[in-house]
């Protein structure tokens, strides 16, 4: 492991604490960088999960894809988690704490927000950041762009319907512009650039030459995953500050979903002997979110102050560590698998 890797925790943790201080110092700074989005995209951010994301494209042997369609478990255990049980215990859990075991900690008017930001986060899958925690894993890189492909040709269709039973609402919005966004920003984009970069690199040294640009590029990964978390913090700097118990309440039923789900989907993959540079990713998308489509339909149903809106900016700053610790658990539990 590089040094990086070894240290993980220890430089996100700074970066967690880094972004904290500097947004309370700077508020004006991060109000400024928070304001360049478009379609609830935050601009700066996405740059950054594209450098993330970049170097793992290289790696897409196109040729081995259709390999993927002959060992179909893997899709099975992402589509069924996410799709058919990953929301409804979101709900479960929201209503659980905020209905019952909450009651007397939070103002009572608010907790029906709280669950709808909580299945807006259960409903929206991951897209981007999968392809970081994949490779954090050592996972299949072809396998995982399959996976997040077909979960997102699934999200286009079942995403509103979902929310829409969930919440008990007629209509729910899609925010068709936030989705498409991303998806062309964090998939296409990095998806052709790292085609054209394999192709060039093979053409001139063959696989040993991607391996060697890859390796040269890859601080630009780290840098891009640590200045997020920075970003991210320091966004919501202020609100951690002015309501850390109300922040820790909701973060509660975010940790026991996004374990339990990483839970479900690693021992499913286990119990199928699936090999570990699937089963890893497998598991990780199912516990990932796709906050920035949670973000802009709670912030369009129920509005920028919302009890809603609040959860969903809860769960984005859960996530990274959360996500980090299940990549580090992943790698040490590596031999428990077939190879």
């Amino acid at each position: 492991m590089s040094l990086f890797e070894r240290w993980l925790t220890l430089w996100v943790a700074l970066c967690i604490l880094s972004g904290l201080v500097l947004g309370n110092l700077l508020p004006g700074v991060f109000g400024a960088l928070a304001g360049l989005e478009y379609a609830s995209v935050n601009l700066v951010v996405a740059v950054l999960i594209w450098a993330m994301v970049y170097p793992m494209m290289i790696a897409i042997d196109f040729g081995s894809l259709r390999d993927v369609g002959r060992k179909p478990k893997g899709l099975i255990i992402t589509l069924v988690v996410n799709w058919l049980i990953k929301p409804f215990t979101m709900a479960a859990l929201g209503v659980l704490f905020f209905h019952h075991l909450y009651v007397g900690l939070i103002d009572p008017a608010k907790a029906s927000d709280y669950i709808a930001g909580l299945i807006l986060l259960g409903a929206a899958p991951c897209t981007a950041m999968v392809f970081v925690w994949s490779q954090l894993t050592r996972g299949d890189p072809n396998y995982t762009l399959v996976q997040v492909s077909v979960n997102d040709l699934v999200m286009v269709v079942a995403f509103a319907p979902i929310v829409a039973f969930l919440l008990g609402v007629t209509e729910v919005n899609v925010p068709w512009a936030t989705l498409i966004l991303s998806v062309i920003l964090y998939i296409v984009i990095p998806l052709i650039a790292g085609a054209a970069t394999r192709q060039t690199l093979l053409a001139r040294g063959g696989a040993a030459a991607v391996r060697e640009f890859t390796a040269r590029i890859k601080p630009a990964s780290a840098v891009g995953l640590l200045l997020t978390v920075v970003l991210l913090f320091g966004f919501q700097g202020q609100v951690i500050l002015a309501q850390p118990l109300l922040i820790a309440l909701i973060a509660v039923p975010i940790l026991l979903q996004s374990y339990g789900i990483f839970a479900l989907g690693y021992v499913w993959a286990w119990a199928w002997r699936l090999p570990h540079k699937v089963a890893a990713p497998c598991a990780l998308i199912g516990t990932s979110n796709f906050f920035e489509l949670a973000v802009a339909v709670a912030i369009g149903l129920f509005g920028l102050n919302s009890g809603a809106a609040l959860a969903t900016v809860v769960g984005v700053l859960v996530e990274v560590p959360v996500m980090l610790s299940l990549v580090a658990f992943a790698n040490r539990t590596r031999d428990r698998f077939a190879s």
